[in-house]
């Protein structure tokens, strides 16, 4: 990990905490009897990318749940707070760590993300640290719904190259999924599998960067 001048971070499990089993367990209790292969961290039904991707709406997304769960009587209200409940929140010191990396390299926020889990993680950044969104802590943020494009689709890393003017041999990229990474190092970017203890901060701490 050499010459790094940019830092391409994801959002869940890097800098937000996020349970995947949370979630199964809110899907199974909305009548989803399969929810462990219906959404997880490394297989998922279809309508997940698709939700990532933008091309269904939140109200459709909803639509497929209750088809998926054989009940039309489902609330948006439930299938929100089951599909919410894998949102766990920022660890302390997360933000002001992102700050001061600011000042040293060009950073950058690249997150698969759907239209509920956006509008539910911007009220509580505002909610409870005053945030209009993650803008300010990086030159750019993107979400995976607003650009059409999802990693590891290397479609969406050479975006974020392309429009910044990034050398990829000066990029580190950190992601909690190793197919995520995959995606990154075959254009050529440095890459960081970030998996639980560790800590984007502790990372920090021991690798001089």
């Amino acid at each position: 990990m050499q010459n790094i001048k940019n830092i391409i971070f994801d959002y869940g499990n890097v800098i937000f905490n996020i349970d995947f089993r949370m979630a199964q367990q809110g899907w199974n209790q909305l009548g989803i009897s399969n929810a462990a292969e219906f959404f997880g961290h490394k297989q998922q039904d279809e309508i997940f990318d698709k939700f990532d991707r933008g091309e269904v709406s939140a109200g459709e997304f909803r639509d497929y749940i209750r088809q998926k769960s054989g009940n039309q009587d489902l609330t948006n209200d439930q299938i929100n707070s089951a599909w919410n409940s894998m949102l766990l929140g920022i660890e302390p010191g997360n933000h002001e760590l992102l700050l001061d990396l600011k000042t040293r390299y060009r950073t950058f926020l690249l997150s698969n993300i759907n239209a509920i889990h956006y509008d539910h993680i911007m009220t509580y950044l505002k909610r409870d640290f005053g945030f209009e969104g993650n803008d300010h802590l990086f030159e750019k943020a993107y979400y995976s719904h607003l650009t059409g494009q999802r990693k590891p689709e290397p479609g969406i890393f050479q975006m974020v190259l392309d429009e910044n003017g990034l050398d990829p041999n000066e990029t580190l990229f950190i992601d909690d999924s190793p197919q995520h990474l995959a995606g990154a190092e075959k254009l050529g970017i440095q890459t960081l599998l970030m998996t639980r203890p560790d800590t984007i901060q502790q990372f920090f701490k021991r690798s001089g960067l």
